[in-house]
């Protein structure tokens, strides 16, 4: 297996997404594909340049070997990714119902990654990064993973590296009680809170106070940055001592909003492996989300690099 270090490490659950433009009960077609917010996080940041590790569990069957193919192809490193034989790769189905209106259903019970534990994401912890990037998916998935989500914080913080959690919250797979006392205590270790407006009482507290205020709560809690996405609204960034700073989202016609926060954050998160100013990440986060909002998959359209700017073209505008 490799040792080499890399930029990000990140690891959670990566399913069979079964994609459907209309409704399953009427035989609406399948587009057979993988899916998971930390993978397609480590996609749109390779996309970008970045070298990404991927540390998730798969079960040992054709679903899992479709992840690993994927994000192989995709250019992750997955050297580290584990296999588990006696439990199968998790699947989800989303169906298309009205518009840019999705409803997704899962099959995660008992799967391969609701088995993970610290000893699988070990040895990639030991071959080291820059960033951890988690999300509170993971930390949904049962004791096994919320305790692996706990290890490798600690692990991430007590080596300097930058330790990210994204909120992400899923009412499907747990109750925002008990989202809110499994991220809490993972708070001392992290540097950066990535949350929609509505996730962020969570992890700062539900209470009468506006936005501001519940940033600066994490703030003084020795979290470094809080990052709120505000979806068509744009996103602010909120530091330490300085006023909170806002961009708008980038207008795009929106064709699939599935994906938009993984590619916002893969956005962010390149900025800041870049060395970007705190006035720069936000515009590349939303840009990246655009991407991910003006076509279909939950990662496929995720830009790399030298595509970043096509947004800027008048709209219709062909590239020859």
């Amino acid at each position: 297996m490799s040792a080499q270090p890399v930029e990000v490490l990140t690891f959670g659950e990566t399913m069979l997404s079964l994609r459907l433009e209309g409704p399953l009960t009427v035989g609406s077609p399948v587009h057979p594909t993988v899916a998971g917010a930390e993978s397609n996080v480590a996609v749109g940041l390779t996309r970008l340049g970045h070298r990404v590790r991927w540390a998730g569990r798969v079960g040992a069957d054709e679903p899992g070997r479709m992840v690993l193919r994927t994000l192989r192809g995709e250019g992750v490193d997955v050297a580290h990714a584990t296999t588990d034989h006696d439990a199968p790769t998790g699947a989800m189905l989303r169906e298309r119902r009205v518009a840019d209106l999705n409803r997704v259903h899962y099959w995660r019970a008992g799967s391969a990654a609701s088995r993970l534990r610290p000893e699988h994401v070990k040895p990639a912890l030991d071959a080291g990064a820059r960033v951890l990037h988690l999300t509170g998916i993971t930390c949904a998935l049962g004791t096994g993973p919320l305790a692996t989500v706990r290890a490798a914080a600690e692990h991430a913080a007590e080596h300097g590296w930058i330790v990210t959690l994204d909120v992400n919250h899923r009412t499907r797979l747990w109750s925002p009680e008990r989202a809110t006392a499994a991220l809490r205590p993972l708070l001392p270790w992290v540097d950066v809170v990535i949350a929609s407006d509505d996730e962020l009482p969570l992890v700062a507290g539900e209470d009468d106070t506006d936005e501001a205020e519940r940033a600066a709560r994490l703030l003084r809690a020795g979290v470094r940055e809080v990052v709120v996405k505000r979806g068509a609204q744009g996103a602010d960034l909120h530091l330490p001592g300085r006023r909170p700073l806002r961009v708008p989202a980038h207008p795009v016609p929106v064709t699939d909003t599935v994906g938009a926060g993984d590619a916002f954050s893969a956005g962010y998160l390149s900025a800041l492996l870049d060395g970007l100013a705190p006035e720069e990440r936000l515009p590349r986060a939303t840009r990246t989300a655009a991407f991910a909002v003006a076509t279909a998959g939950d990662w496929e359209g995720l830009p790399h690099r030298d595509e970043l700017p096509f947004l800027d073209s008048a709209p219709g505008a062909a590239l020859r």
